[in-house]
């Protein structure tokens, strides 16, 4: 079996723009696979039409290691996020060719599962008016919804700093969501590399009565010696990582011992292969893995194939039941949660399917995710400026 080409589709939403690539091969089989980018899907686009002349055309799409290889290293450049964005859904569809041909689920071929059932977390639910009254009756949505866990940024704008009354007024939104979702209900906390570690560290101990379930990219992802600053001086667990991009550069974050969580992305890490090689150096450190996953049901789909197979899997996001509620169709067979839990498919490959029809009725935007907007860009009505 060899591969004779991709197609891209871009589903566009008002804050991020989701990527579907389908691998063709000359047996008549298609894989799918998907990232989302911010800001950079064309360039994307640019990359993947490259590869597909240089890497991809005419390899065996069985062959996922020496593909991985070559599209990371044949060109003779460091891998950044684009780079690794390209690999991860060419790769992913590749296991979905794989396993479609095998007639067997990803999850059996990478080492069969360790549980039949992944828990969820919510996330996208809170794009409410900021009050503590929204807020605790979203949350109360969310817990009748099923799901046993969710997480929130309440820091509005905060950069660096967070005043006393804006602090005041973060941790009121967290009182409210902690009274209406009670205490058997997880709840972990964002803070998007927004602050200095005094400040990251002030807002943990702030923040320690509402008992989070982890304390999230507490500073800028960059600078590793502030992040082991944070987690010298805060008894909650630690979680990061969704901004790395190559898994190799986890290698300082492991020796540090400086989080307890790791969040690698499988849409911007080169995919399903790496991210379990990944999640198994993680077990030799005692860390956690909870993917970060904000793309759509197929990136859901791929991640749960690492989720069903690694037995020091937590958690993984899901935004698919709230931001995108209304788009979900545009991927047929897309994983559902099931009171607060993805449970295990035997589907071949993936599992889901992409319809280009409806993919088309969502075509790609201008989407911007600014996170010192006053309000959030993305959470503005559509053709508002």
């Amino acid at each position: 079996m060899r591969i004779t080409g991709i197609s891209t589709h871009v589903v566009g939403t008002p804050w991020r723009n989701l990527t579907y690539v389908q691998v063709h091969t000359d047996e008549g089989i298609t894989g799918v696979g998907e990232t989302r980018m911010l800001g950079h899907t064309d360039a994307l686009i640019g990359y993947l039409r490259e590869a597909e002349a240089n890497h991809i055309l005419g390899s065996d799409p069985f062959a996922v290691e020496d593909l991985v290889r070559r599209m990371k290293y044949g060109d003779y450049g460091r891998a950044g996020e684009i780079v690794m964005s390209g690999i991860a859904v060419v790769e992913m569809a590749c296991w979905d060719i794989k396993g479609k041909a095998l007639g067997v689920p990803v999850w059996q071929l990478l080492g069969g599962k360790v549980t039949d059932r992944v828990k969820a977390y919510a996330n996208g639910w809170y794009t409410t008016e900021r009050t503590p009254d929204a807020y605790h009756k979203a949350a109360q949505e969310v817990v009748a919804r099923g799901y046993k866990a969710l997480k929130i940024d309440p820091f509005g704008t905060g950069h660096f700093e967070l005043d006393h009354d804006r602090t005041l007024y973060s941790v009121s939104l967290i009182e409210a969501v902690r009274d209406a979702i009670g205490p058997d209900t997880e709840l972990m906390l964002e803070m998007h590399g927004r602050f200095s570690p005094a400040t990251a560290v002030r807002l943990a101990r702030e923040l320690a009565p509402f008992e989070p379930a982890w304390l999230e990219e507490p500073v800028p992802p960059e600078n590793l010696k502030a992040l082991e600053k944070v987690a010298g001086k805060v008894d909650l667990p630690v979680a990061t990582g969704e901004r790395i991009h190559d898994r190799i550069e986890f290698r300082e974050l492991f020796e540090s011992q400086a989080v307890d969580i790791i969040q690698p992305d499988v849409g911007h890490i080169g995919g399903i292969w790496e991210t379990r090689k990944l999640a198994a150096t993680a077990e030799t450190h005692y860390m956690l893995v909870a993917p970060h996953n904000v793309g759509g049901s197929v990136l859901t789909a791929a991640s749960l194939q690492v989720g069903f197979t690694t037995p020091n899997f937590k958690i993984l996001e899901h935004f698919n039941d709230f931001a995108d509620a209304e788009i979900k169709k545009v991927v047929k067979g897309a994983p559902e949660v099931v009171d607060g839990y993805f449970h295990l498919s035997d589907a071949p490959g993936l599992g889901v399917e992409l319809d280009i029809d409806a993919a088309a009725e969502f075509p790609q935007q201008q989407a911007r995710f600014d996170l010192w907007a006053d309000g959030w860009e993305q959470r503005k009505p559509k053709g508002t400026k």
